[in-house]
């Protein structure tokens, strides 16, 4: 059986993202929890997580003696490993848009990503507001986000087409970081953020989170405990 090694699900978007996928797709697998510290290089994580990969980091798959570091490989292996699956859209230009957003997403959206870290246990939308009004350059991430999502083939459908594919992994832990700050969604993608809100396993990822009362400081620049600004999903 496959084995998938991620962190605190409150905190962990790479986490999420194969996560997802394998749940989505009901692809059997075996869920290792490795909990999140200060990540120095002799922390209880990073002594477990070094043991499985020198990376030291997650999440990792681990299918037989082979072991894939960081969620795109791990997706794109999977993609290969299940074809029966579809994972990627099965059109060709719809699979290069796919494979194109989700390595924008990988590499880029630096401001959101540092301003406003995943937190989905936390309502932040007081923070968010400020971070809004004083960041220009995060308002330039949450522009181009909403171009990608403005962009989907199928209005009422997921990115790339009817179906639920990487790409929508790849973007659903921004969702949960925009409402969970609070950021503004335009009217035209609010279908689509909420489509991705009510997929089953999604649903299962927030409410697992919202369950681990796991407060590690490292991850929470704006609270200074776990029982302030609670989030109701």
């Amino acid at each position: 059986m496959l084995a998938l090694y991620i962190g605190n699900k409150n905190y962990s978007t790479w986490s999420l993202r194969p996560w997802l996928v394998l749940t989505v797709f009901g692809i059997e697998f075996k869920e290792h929890w490795l909990k999140f510290d200060d990540f120095k290089s002799n922390s209880p994580f990073k002594q477990q997580a070094m043991a499985l990969h020198p990376t030291g980091k997650v999440p990792l798959l681990q299918d037989g003696n082979l072991v894939i570091a960081d969620s795109l490989a791990i997706c794109e292996y999977l993609a290969e490993r299940f074809p029966e699956k579809h994972l990627w859209p099965a059109d060709r230009d719809a699979r290069a848009r796919a494979r194109s957003i989700c390595a924008e997403m990988h590499s880029g959206f630096s401001s959101i990503r540092n301003l406003c870290p995943m937190n989905i246990e936390a309502d932040l939308s007081e923070i968010g507001l400020e971070l809004w009004e004083s960041n220009a350059h995060l308002n330039t991430d949450v522009q181009r986000i909403q171009m990608i999502w403005s962009e989907r083939p199928v209005q009422g459908g997921f990115l790339c087409g009817e179906q639920f594919s990487i790409a929508d992994a790849f973007y659903a832990p921004i969702i949960l970081r925009m409402v969970g700050f609070g950021l503004p969604i335009d009217e035209a993608n609010q279908d689509y953020v909420q489509r991705v809100l009510a997929v089953p396993a999604l649903k299962q990822w927030v409410q697992q989170a919202c369950m681990e009362h796991c407060f590690v400081e490292i991850d929470e620049p704006y609270r200074q405990d776990a029982s302030t600004h609670r989030m109701q999903w």
